[in-house]
């Protein structure tokens, strides 16, 4: 289960809205949208830089950063070159499937002779990657793997089992896309003469079937594989295809961890890959190297952990001499390790209280790695370069907000894109030290029209949980806010593992909402409890077979630290999330029923038995082995306490959380005579959103907020 973003950037009608003053009118109209430079990507050169324009793929220079005309014309959706910028990859048009993938139509053009050719004839294709020798691209099409030769046009298949809802080659299934991150299951070797995919057997998996409505006299289904918690996975393996035999050589795992293959690697070497994979329960993971030529597989090292290993997000880069940089968890906190070829570890780069949590490259020159920290504060995020070597490290962002970079290959520029509560996304040229070249946008109109509006910042206190930690948080008051009156407060969390919601950022959902809120005369407060990130893994990993449990004491504690503030009033605390933070909800309505006077679940898991395997097992291991820790903190078991007003929010179609969840929580309810409302969203997904679904959904709630809170 990964975070939805809330976005408020739904077009609606922009008609004679009041000034000063934040209204739905013109969240939904786009009056307060900000910029952003799209597509930035450094050249090979590390001299120019590309981005996404209405024209087409535009280049500009770092010492400049002037623009000498676009390398492309037209109008695309993302871009790819090939290593050695010989030929360009162009997404012309897309169509979503899941949450990463999609089909699409792509062209590949020749920059040198200026041929275009379309991938596939024209035909949509999946997860398209140039070979490194620029020569051809790989795709799926109908779970099958191809590759197309460039110079003659030819298409080669390469696997010829695929079949929906059966096998899959070289293609995430549902859950793996989900929980691991990504759709291609899929890599080149450096010198382009093998491919290393994972085949993944789904046929026993069962199956989810949902109906789509429309305007159908009957309604259709739509029908796909879904492991729910402790059901059968798909039965995946690794396999190798040589081009120059065409055939597809099985690799042989059963000696390593092999039940998952999350992610398959190119290295620095031209006939190796590497496989990171895991047992079912994940908290160990083996990463196997691969010799293309024979076939046969050298493990290199096993990541452990008492408790689980984030196996969506792992890195691995390898340098040029085949060493690699490793993130891990081992000693506290989330940290780079070296190690050489052969998997023995060389040392430790990085050391401290806090973490590191983005990996930009590595520059074999000066030795020095980039990355993201937290090096400045868990609610902050900078940019750093470390010396591999002697440790030395430089803070090269600016020193507070959330910062990223998009480097030029050569280190000596990067793009930084910043941001604080306060401050929307600028984005900025600087050298290699961190010294500004030039501004190259930012949102100042942006902030002006808030600021007109009476916008109100976030202010960022901490909040004692009774188990020895201190929880972020942020709190919104309104503008003409007297200490000395009471205030109903509306609390909004999510909670999920990892996650994070009280950070020092740019909020691009839900915060205009919320100081439209606020305008109402309502405190807005979220608090980040135990098991969220960037503080550490023990404070992260102590909900281990427990989800929900310590998360919901946390915000119980926190609503009752903030009613005894003299500014609220404690008989009117309400609470609002959506996903895992509907499944908080669900519960502080219920086991914390006598402190929440209200509240909103939206899309909800409301059962971690109707949750996806990879996702819940790696916090929960399985129901067979874990009952308790299943049934004690679902909020079915506690629908007997719900006494305040709540409202129950799901799409019909949600392919995620299943609109099951909020099936089995009403019925629960029902049992119990429990008053509620209820709000279905036909065929809409766990997005909720689509036309005029936004701006609907944001105006029942605040209704609800008002009437109820």
């Amino acid at each position: 289960m990964k975070k939805i973003l809330l976005t408020l950037t739904v077009a609606a009608a922009f008609h004679n809205v009041s000034a000063q003053e934040i209204t739905l009118d013109k969240i939904y109209s786009g009056y307060y949208r900000g910029k952003s430079i799209a597509g930035i990507a450094s050249m090979k050169n590390g001299e120019n830089y590309l981005v996404i324009e209405p024209t087409g793929i535009a280049r500009y220079s770092y010492k400049t950063s002037q623009k000498d005309g676009n390398i492309v014309e037209g109008k695309f959706e993302s871009y790819e070159f090939s290593d050695d910028e010989s030929k360009i990859l162009l997404l012309k048009e897309s169509q979503p499937i899941y949450r990463h993938s999609f089909l699409g139509k792509f062209d590949v053009k020749d920059l040198k002779s200026g041929k275009t050719i379309s991938l596939n004839d024209g035909n949509p294709v999946q997860e398209p990657r140039f070979s490194p020798d620029a020569t051809k691209v790989a795709f799926i099409a109908d779970n099958n793997l191809f590759y197309q030769d460039l110079n003659s046009g030819k298409i080669i298949q390469m696997t010829n089992d695929g079949k929906k809802n059966s096998i899959i080659n070289g293609l995430a299934d549902w859950v793996y896309e989900e929980e691991f991150g990504h759709a291609r299951q899929f890599e080149w070797t450096k010198n382009s003469d093998a491919v290393v995919f994972v085949k993944s057997d789904e046929s026993q998996v069962p199956e989810i079937y949902i109906p789509i409505y429309g305007k159908n006299l009957y309604p259709a289904e739509m029908r796909y594989k879904y492991p729910k918690a402790g059901e059968k996975n798909s039965i995946v393996s690794a396999q190798l295809y040589r081009l120059d035999s065409g055939k597809t050589i099985p690799l042989n795992l059963s000696s390593f961890k092999n039940y998952y293959i999350p992610n398959v690697i190119q290295t620095a070497k031209p006939d190796e890959i590497v496989l990171v994979t895991s047992e079912r329960i994940q908290n160990a993971s083996d990463i196997l190297k691969v010799n293309t030529k024979t076939g046969s597989v050298q493990k290199l090292f096993t990541e452990t952990d008492e408790k689980w290993i984030d196996t969506d997000s792992p890195t691995l880069e390898f340098l040029e001499d085949d060493s690699f940089l490793w993130a891990s968890e081992r000693d506290g906190n989330r940290h780079l390790y070296w190690y050489d070829k052969d998997g023995k570890l060389k040392k430790q780069i990085t050391k401290g209280n806090w973490e590191v949590t983005d990996f930009y490259g590595f520059n074999p020159k000066s030795k020095e790695v980039y990355v993201q920290t937290t090096e400045k504060g868990s609610i902050n995020k900078v940019v750093s370069k470390v010396n591999i070597e002697n440790g030395k490290s430089q803070l090269i962002s600016n020193a507070e907000g959330n910062n990223s970079a998009n480097f030029s290959k050569n280190y000596n520029y990067f793009i930084e894109t910043s941001s604080t509560a306060s401050k929307p996304y600028t984005y900025v040229l600087k050298d290699g030290n961190g010294k500004t070249v030039k501004e190259l946008q930012n949102n100042n109109d942006q902030l002006q029209k808030l600021k007109a509006d009476n916008f109100s910042e976030k202010e960022f206190i901490t909040i004692p949980n009774g188990a020895g930690d201190q929880m972020n948080a942020w709190i919104i008051k309104p503008k003409n806010f007297d200490p000395k009156k009471k205030y109903p407060l509306f609390m909004f969390q999510y909670s999920g593992p990892g996650s994070q919601q009280v950070a020092n950022s740019w909020d691009t959902g839900n915060t205009l909402w919320f100081n439209h809120l606020a305008q109402k005369g309502y405190i807005v407060a979220c608090v980040d409890g135990r098991g969220t990130g960037y503080k550490g893994t023990k404070f992260k990993k102590v909900t281990y077979m427990n989800l929900g449990k310590y998360e919901i004491e946390d915000q119980i504690t926190a609503a009752k630290w903030f009613g005894s503030q003299s500014y609220i009033d404690k008989t009117r605390i309400g609470m609002f999330g959506w996903s895992f933070g509907g499944y908080m909800t669900s519960l502080a309505m219920t086991k914390g029923a006598d402190v929440f006077k209200a509240g909103i679940a939206v899309a909800p898991v409301t059962n971690w038995r109707y949750y996806d395997s990879v996702y819940t097992e790696r916090f929960m291991r399985t129901p067979q082995e874990n009952p308790d820790g299943y049934d004690k903190n679902s909020p079915t078991e506690y629908a007997s306490l719900l006494k305040g007003k709540f409202l129950l929010i799901h799409g019909t179609a949600d392919d995620n959380v299943h609109f099951q969840n909020s099936m089995e929580f009403s019925e629960a309810l029902i049992q119990n005579k429990k008053q509620f409302d209820f709000m279905a969203y036909p065929d809409k997904n766990h997005g909720i959103h689509g036309g005029q679904t936004r701006p609907q959904l944001y105006q029942k709630m605040t209704d609800f907020i008002i009437e109820n809170l």
